[in-house]
């Protein structure tokens, strides 16, 4: 027993690691996913013709609320978190059920339901994890290539400037803006050593968004008009109202976000060589559902893992999840302070995008490495792997591909990572049968 806790105490994902750089590592995923972390309000809000006060108000919620669900699945207490680096954000599975939601019985309806949606979450969780024995090494390598090949457009239209259809888009400055912080994201990991190597995603966006400023592009004049102080108080909107519709709909998002969210706990377990079992993946869901339970309350959106680190884990090698905690703690600063906000949502998009090629291109890398590992010679892995990244690719394609389809399958098909995992779960299940994984008891031990 002695032997097993100073193993676990010695693995780099339960190291404590120095003040410092807990925040500069911190930061660095903070900044990789803070333009997704707020999209989704903002999609919300334009479509329910919300004012911007209460527009600013959802995103301060948000922000406040995604720290505290990143502390409770990396930190976690009693059977809740999966006590790894995940760091979590709003799902994009949501938003379409939530403005359909909104139209039609209010936006109190559409907390009612998150809060209804995240309770079952956390009931379910346990009988859920089962399906980690549908989750053998060709599919989760396959996943964790899907979860890069995914994010790659979103990195491309943040190197040209974020919005396709603006007049400025993949302009020569844009252009020339993402190549520089590339080149000192890789300039920096290449020679540079320990922290310096280890913070080079951090070093090349201040680098880029300094240079920004030197040639007119970052305009930082919303910092100025931005509140110091944002109070977050729960039932903004009034108190949740209960429409069972609105509430089955949102289980039916809350039960594919359980799906992604199985494949990124397992792809990050992958990547930080700490194994997730049955027991691991219960805890990691009971998060997703306490998280999503206290979105509804302080009027925020379902919450899920942000694909968007796994990247950053690759490409800096730290490991630790307390590093991922202390981005909870800046989120939660950013939520109860908008000026701080503000700053951060003054990067400019390509610069955020020369440090996204790098790291969602690790992620696929990564996939890459864990393919390596397995056997493709008299079975019929290489088609499982081939027929999965090409359902993956549809939705990016072709964004409106499913339009015609239902609304529940719509919800399914729309998620490239969704539609990918579930095409090599159930290729799996044909080709190579249900077998039931080792139990990992060590592996799922807190």
């Amino acid at each position: 027993m002695n032997f097993l806790l100073t193993r676990q105490a010695s693995h780099p994902v339960d190291r404590m690691l120095p003040m410092p750089k807990l925040f500069a590592y911190g930061l660095q995923h903070v900044l990789a996913m803070y333009s997704g972390a707020v999209a989704v309000p903002i999609i919300v809000a334009q479509a329910l013709h919300l004012t911007p006060e209460q527009l600013i108000h959802l995103i301060n919620a948000d922000l406040f609320t995604c720290g505290i669900a990143t502390i409770l699945q990396t930190v976690g207490f009693w059977k809740v978190g999966s006590r790894i680096p995940m760091i979590q954000g709003v799902t994009f599975a949501s938003v379409t059920p939530m403005i359909m939601i909104g139209q039609e019985h209010g936006i109190t309806a559409i907390y009612g339901a998150i809060i209804a949606a995240g309770l079952f979450t956390f009931l379910v969780a346990p009988y859920f994890s089962r399906l980690i024995k549908l989750f053998p090494p060709v599919v989760t390598g396959t996943i964790i290539m899907m979860i890069g090949i995914t994010l790659l457009p979103v990195a491309v239209r943040w190197v040209g400037g974020g919005n396709p259809s603006s007049p400025d888009f993949a302009s020569p400055m844009n252009l020339f803006l993402a190549a520089f912080t590339l080149a000192i994201v890789v300039a920096i990991y290449r020679c540079g050593k320990g922290f310096v190597s280890n913070v080079s995603v951090l070093i090349g966006l201040i680098c880029g968004t300094i240079l920004s400023m030197i040639l007119g592009v970052a305009n930082f004049d919303e910092v100025g008009r931005a509140d110091w102080i944002g109070v977050i108080t729960p039932f903004s909107f009034g108190l949740p109202t209960f429409n069972v519709g609105s509430i089955i709909s949102m289980i039916i998002v809350m039960l594919v976000v359980m799906v992604e969210t199985t494949g990124d706990c397992i792809a990050i377990g992958e990547i930080v060589r700490r194994p997730v079992g049955r027991g691991r993946l219960a805890r990691c869901l009971r998060a997703d559902g306490l998280s999503t339970l206290i979105g509804g309350i302080f009027n925020s959106f379902p919450y899920t893992a942000f694909a968007q680190n796994v990247g950053l884990i690759a490409v800096t090698r730290v490991k630790s999840r307390f590093v991922v905690a202390a981005s909870g703690v800046i989120l939660i600063l950013l939520g109860l302070f908008p000026k701080m906000a503000a700053v951060v949502a003054c990067i400019p998009n390509a610069v955020l995008g020369g440090a996204g090629i790098a790291m969602f291109g690790m992620v696929i890398a990564s996939g890459v490495r864990a393919l390596a590992k397995v056997k493709f010679d008299g079975n019929y892995n290489l088609m499982l792997v081939a027929v999965s990244i090409g359902m993956s690719m549809i939705p990016l394609t072709v964004p409106n591909f499913f339009q015609h389809f239902p609304d529940v399958v719509k919800v399914i098909c729309q998620s490239g990572i969704t539609l990918g995992s579930l095409t090599a779960v159930v290729l799996n299940v044909l080709f190579n049968g249900f077998k039931p994984e080792e139990d990992k008891t060590q592996a799922d031990q807190a």
